[in-house]
């Protein structure tokens, strides 16, 4: 708020008034904190102050651009029974509390701040608080990151007014001769900040608002292990990281949010970091294998994988077995699989585990007998190979920390775990991760969809011993993308049949419910030298910021391709592979294995020639893989998509859209 100190004296004094008028049994400390930030009220805040006398209940609720804080002012947080008892009613309080787009208010995304009397203390355990000291007050009024626009802001304080039993609206106006100037100075800030931080983001509205099924979700009480799925877009990590709030709220000790996809913890951190910056401390995000190479670190048995070595010693196991394999399936890449997914990746230990009767999820050949004793072969051989050079393959890193944790558990258990995308972690990863979390009553949340697993192979939990039944949730709202670009990532079949992660019928995407009109969604054809002038004009006429926009494409090599066009045209590219969630005005670049969980305003997909295919089940699963990472990129839009084909010269008829 820019005022004169003169301006700023009068509004005290009319705080002061209003204070004692309304609220005239309040003590020295709140009296002078809460005249603080009744002050604020002159710009784009509200304050309501309970009227009551001292109780298990929060001082104030205070109205933001930064969201919904519930104030308590004391010297320290209370014992838990009034502490659990703070929390039920300010969360409770907000819950009718709506938008006009049929969303709730959510009590996970109530902010609760403790501001101490006087000089800043060291509290030992501050529990849900963020925590401030009296001169520390003006932090809270820090545009940093916007949850809220005007219009919510007004929305939710004529609500809240209504059904916020026992507190008073109070706020204080600017001084007559210095309202138009003052007002227009924070009016013009408010734009300002809006419009900065429209350019760089939108005004993440998840912040503060569910739909009813989704919130029902994060504050349900399960008795073991949960699961939530759903096609693309339809808000399963907004749940996930609104949960994982509530879950701290009502535990001690640490909490754990990891995923197969490497690049998605530092987004997903800087997420929760805005929604609960008091659990900033206590939430730990990092991928599985970097929490499995620091797990087997801190217990004396640091373990690193030589990717180039491991390759050569797969290299040099083929040339030996391939004469026998070759004729069941030609491609070196199945066989690579069939160790990594299904041998290594589902932990057989021996030959007869490995011809048990089972059903090969996500593996369209079918072994006989004898052709699985020779893959066997293959993968000993693999193995002697790894051992001849003291290597291990990102399997054998799982074995070892599984095994390390059998026996001998973690002596801190994680509070609570959420596992994102665990459809792509190995049936092995499923119990790794089920050791480290437990299957005690809200302590493991499994959230992923079967239709968008990128990586061959399959599972059902229950393969791992994780109980889910009773406790699955399917979302099947699609909220992330625009009708338009939705309409056009459902033409990616896909696989006809989508299950849960644990064997009952899921929801496809193609039966997706739209929560968003309009969008665009545009497709090109043409040739490879073509493809530089079309790609750079699509970039240079973007509606959405840069920053705002990833190209995506599918190969490692057509990544290079595509830089080098980009690099060329002089614009601007940050690799996935560094991508944090952090605005700047960079293009994002990667393929959709990095773009995974991750969603943009627009985005440019590019998608080259697979090669020529020779039939088979190698084929079948590469086409049937080759639709589902279709799917991801296409789901990554909210509200633009363009789709580039690049054909062979001889098999293009020009170019459209």
């Amino acid at each position: 708020m820019g005022l004169t100190k003169h301006a700023r004296r009068v509004l005290q004094q009319q705080a002061s008034a209003l204070l004692a008028e309304h609220v005239p049994r309040l003590g020295a400390d709140r009296r002078r904190i809460l005249t603080a930030l009744l002050v604020e009220t002159a710009g784009n805040w509200r304050l309501f102050v309970r009227a009551d006398p001292p109780d298990a209940r929060a001082d104030a609720f205070l109205l933001g651009p930064e969201g919904l804080f519930a104030v308590t002012v004391a010297a320290g947080p209370p014992e838990r029974p009034g502490l659990h008892a703070l929390v039920r009613h300010a969360e409770e309080s907000c819950a009718g509390i709506r938008d006009g787009r049929g969303r709730e208010l959510t009590g996970s995304a109530v902010h609760f701040v403790l501001i101490t009397p006087g000089p800043p203390v060291a509290l030992p355990d501050p529990g849900p608080f963020r925590v401030l000291a009296e001169p520390e007050v003006a932090k809270l009024f820090k545009r940093t990151a916007p949850h809220l626009t005007r219009r919510q802001i007004d929305a939710i304080g004529e609500q809240a007014a209504r059904i916020l039993d026992g507190y008073v609206p109070l706020r204080v106006r600017p001084p007559a001769h210095e309202a138009s100037a003052a007002g227009f100075l924070d009016a013009g800030r408010l734009v300002e900040a809006e419009v900065a931080a429209a350019q760089l983001r939108p005004f993440d509205s998840w912040l503060t608002f569910l739909h009813p099924h989704q919130r029902a979700i994060v504050t349900r009480d399960y008795r073991g292990p949960a699961r939530i799925s759903g096609p693309a877009g339809t808000g399963k990590t907004v749940v996930a990281l609104h949960r994982l709030r509530h879950v701290a709220r009502r535990s001690a000790g640490p909490l754990l949010f990891t995923t197969f996809v490497r690049t998605l913890p530092p987004v997903h951190e800087a997420a929760f970091r805005r929604l609960a910056p008091e659990f900033g401390g206590r939430a730990e995000f990092v991928h599985l294998h970097a929490w499995v190479r620091r797990f087997l670190t801190g217990r004396g048995r640091p373990v690193e994988v030589d990717a180039r070595g491991v390759r050569t010693a797969f290299g040099r196991a083929w040339s030996r077995h391939r004469a026998v394999l070759e004729p069941i399936e030609r491609h070196d890449e199945y066989w690579r699989t069939e160790l990594d997914r299904v041998i290594k990746g589902r932990g057989f230990t021996t030959l007869e585990e490995y011809r048990r009767p089972a059903v090969r999820r996500g593996r369209e050949l079918r072994l006989g007998f004898e052709q699985k004793a020779a893959v066997w072969q293959f993968y000993e051989t693999y193995q002697e190979m790894l051992a001849e050079r003291g290597l291990h393959d990102y399997n054998d890193v799982i074995d070892i920390a599984l095994a390390e944790l059998r026996r001998q558990p973690l002596e801190t258990r994680y509070a609570a775990v959420v596992v994102d995308e665990v459809q792509d972690i190995t049936l092995n990863g499923l119990r790794l991760i089920k050791e480290l979390a437990g299957t005690g009553p809200n302590q493991l949340l499994l959230v992923g969809d079967g239709q968008q697993q990128v990586y061959p192979g399959g599972w059902r939990l229950s393969d791992a011993g994780i109980p889910v039944l009773g406790r699955g949730e399917v979302l099947r709202v699609n909220y992330r993308n625009r009708t338009e670009v939705l309409a056009f990532a459902q033409q990616f079949d896909a696989v006809n049949e989508v299950d849960d992660l644990d064997g009952a019928s899921g929801v496809a995407l193609k039966n997706a419910e739209a929560g968003n009109t309009g969008g665009a969604a545009v497709s090109w054809r043409g040739t490879e030298a073509d493809l530089a002038a079309e790609l750079t004009r699509r970039i240079a006429g973007l509606t959405a910021p840069l920053g705002q926009t990833a190209l995506i494409l599918f190969q490692r090599q057509d990544l290079v391709r595509c830089r080098r066009i980009l690099r060329e045209a002089g614009i601007p590219v940050l690799s996935l592979d560094d991508y944090s969630g952090a605005p700047d005005d960079h293009l994002k670049v990667g393929t959709v294995h990095r773009a995974k969980g991750l969603d943009f305003q627009a985005v440019l997909v590019v998608e080259f020639p697979a090669g020529a295919g020779e039939g088979g089940a190698a084929a079948d699963e590469a086409a049937e893989l080759r639709d589902r990472q279709r799917l991801v990129a296409a789901t990554r839009a909210r509200d633009f998509l363009w789709w580039g084909v690049v054909e062979d010269v001889a098999d293009t008829d020009g170019a459209a859209g």
